[in-house]
């Protein structure tokens, strides 16, 4: 895995900073370690950090074609780079190296934009075209590699793969967006394409950017989307066994490196059956690694132990301090805008674990988006079903003001925690979703905000992203539609982004079987009640591998990487929340309402209700706020 950037004159031939390019690329070297390059021309500058996995004496980059005529710098792996060689080869080009880079650099001027549509992997490339003065950038499909940019008042249009890059350049204005703040909040990440700074973009999953000197104007163009289309009734055996097929297949091609490889094993359903999978196709036995934690309301390592068990992995596992907060600030800078996912954590001492062991790992990631495997989707489904039976003259009045009137009882059991349901019921389908998986209300955030910011909002809402998502879903089922919405904003947004940074902090590669685009467009085509089934999330997926996987792995209650923020914010940080939340940094911003903040931490500590999520949530843009020097 690498690290790019770059910066390209849009108006003419001007000298490029060779000194800042360097500058740029060194902020990302965590990400590639083993080398470092740079290609400067005028108008142009490129930058490359490598992370040797394939071919590792040759493939240096930035890499430059053998006509002189383009040039390329490209993070990632393409895992049919040796169909598309073969394919070139017969065209005619002739190669120098045994990596992936040099096929996407002749895949370009073979094929031009549309390389990318014959691409199969996870990747963010640039490509200049000296001939046709352009620039060509692309994101993979389903966004496992970032892209940032943004274009400068000078006419610079400058790249890179982490925020960190571009906060390099003098010229960059770290001027920060309102509708982010709200958006980051609403979502705890910023979505795609928004930065939290006006006027810098993150590249969408599944899209490309063409710019050429000269031109007034540029857009991005989506060249990939998901289409749930399911096919008729299918034969549920039979459904299982491609799965597994098609599963198997997207693994096998995962495995191909000349450096040590492995898997995260969290004892869950996705990484075990990303493991299994392994154990059948490789002659050695796999290298697996996983974390535990003290408290057994937080620990799955015993599940994991079991599955290392079964298939006689070569495992290891470390227990992490319950009381492990140390990493905070340096999460906020490791991440550049605010990030308020907490198992950011626990990702973050995994991918260390394993860097002591593999330089690649494979991950579990993306079955939950792809097989319905959340929670939140079942009850979805229960509230949207609801919906269709009630009309809106009855049901938006009557629920909306048992929303209101019913208390909540977060220290109740979950059978007592009405209001949220009843809340989310009085709306539409749309922000009844967005309520679900909101970090902070849209009550919350109303209280929690200034008047002042409020005002600069104009009456934005975080859910007007899904609603720009929405309108172009290739479904009007409601489960469907729910796991199109995620797809495109937390899968990148939140999922990606945290493997990414904590797997690049370590210059460790993680490849993502299950968003395998083929194997993403297939499970897209199955009916949503073989995926959702009853009460089940993930059910064919779990069907199929109950010849693979014992099912107390199998149907057991899905725990994920959580850390006890309760606890910790009532006893050793408790503390630090005061400092920081009704602090200076906080209350110079002039976007919080300082007695509300009082009060929420005032509430939390004593135990009358739990904002441990949007406490998390305000701890981090604090530090991200105090780092920036805002």
């Amino acid at each position: 895995m690498c690290g790019i950037v770059g910066i390209f004159d849009l108006k003419e031939n001007r000298e490029i900073n060779r000194d800042l390019l360097s500058r740029m690329n060194e902020t990302q070297f965590h990400r590639g370690p083993d080398e470092g390059g740079l290609h400067v021309e005028h108008g142009l500058g490129f930058g490359h950090r490598r992370l040797s996995i394939i071919d590792l004496s040759s493939g240096q980059q930035p890499m430059i074609s053998r006509d002189k005529n383009a040039v390329l710098t490209f993070n990632g792996e393409i895992y049919n780079f040796l169909e598309l060689r073969k394919e070139l080869e017969e065209l005619g080009y002739r190669f120098e190296t045994h990596c992936d880079t040099e096929v996407i650099l002749y895949g370009w001027q073979a094929w031009g934009e549309g390389c990318v549509d014959r691409l199969r992997g996870m990747f963010a490339f640039a490509i200049w075209d000296r001939d046709l003065q352009t620039l060509f950038l692309a994101r993979d499909r389903l966004g496992v590699k970032p892209l940032y940019y943004a274009e400068l008042a000078s006419g610079q249009f400058i790249f890179g793969s982490e925020l960190k890059s571009l906060k390099e350049h003098p010229e960059l204005l770290r001027r920060l967006d309102p509708t982010a703040i709200e958006d980051y909040f609403g979502f705890g990440y910023v979505p795609d394409p928004k930065t939290i700074y006006k006027n810098v973009y993150k590249l969408e999953p599944g899209y490309c950017l063409t710019l050429k000197r000269g031109a007034n104007s540029y857009q991005p163009r989506q060249y990939w989307d998901v289409h749930f289309a399911p096919q008729k009734q299918q034969d549920e055996h039979a459904v299982a066994d491609e799965l597994i097929e098609r599963l198997r297949e997207a693994v096998k091609i995962r495995m191909v490196a000349d450096v040590p490889l492995g898997a995260f094993l969290s004892g869950g359903v996705d990484s075990s059956a990303v493991v299994a999978m392994m154990a059948g196709l490789s002659p050695d036995p796999v290298n697996t690694c996983s974390i535990s934690f003290g408290d057994p309301a937080f620990n799955e390592a015993k599940f994991a132990a079991q599955v290392a068990d079964r298939y006689h992995t070569r495992h290891r596992v470390e227990q992490v301090d319950p009381d492990d907060f140390s990493l905070i600030d340096q999460l906020a800078g490791l991440y550049d805008e605010p990030y308020a996912d907490s198992s950011a954590l626990p990702t973050y001492r995994v991918c260390e674990l394993a860097k002591k062991q593999v330089t690649v790992v494979l991950s579990g990631d993306g079955g939950d988006e792809n097989l319905a495997g959340y929670r939140r989707y079942r009850w979805h489904t229960y509230e949207d079903q609801m919906r269709s039976w009630l009309p809106d003259s009855i049901r938006k009045p009557v629920f909306g003001l048992l929303g209101q009137v019913y208390p909540k009882a977060d220290w109740a059991p979950k059978i007592f925690r009405a209001k949220s349901t009843f809340e989310s019921i009085a709306r539409d389908s749309l922000e009844g979703y967005f309520h679900s998986v909101s970090v902070l209300s849209n009550e919350l955030r109303s209280n929690l905000f200034s008047d002042s910011f409020k005002q600069e909002l104009q009456g934005y809402k975080a859910v007007e992203v899904f609603r720009r998502y929405a309108e172009q879903a290739p479904t009007d089922n409601p489960l469907s539609l729910v796991q199109y919405l995620d797809i495109k904003t937390y899968l990148p947004g939140d999922i990606l982004t945290k493997v990414d940074r904590a797997s690049m902090a370590h210059a460790l590669e993680v490849r993502v079987p299950l968003l395998d685009h083929k194997l993403v467009e297939w499970m897209a085509t199955l009916q949503p009640d073989v995926k959702l089934k009853g009460r089940e999330g993930k059910y064919i997926l779990k069907k199929a591998l109950e010849d693979y996987l014992p099912n107390d792995i199998l149907y057991r209650p899905k725990m994920g990487f959580s850390v006890p923020l309760n606890a910790w914010f009532k006893g050793p940080l408790k503390d630090r929340v005061r400092e920081a939340l009704l602090g200076e940094t906080m209350a110079r911003s002039g976007l919080f309402n300082q007695a509300f903040l009082e009060q929420m931490v005032n509430q939390h500590q004593s135990g009358l209700r739990d904002y441990s999520a949007a406490i998390w949530s305000l701890l981090m843009f604090e530090a991200f706020l105090r780092n920036e020097g805002f």
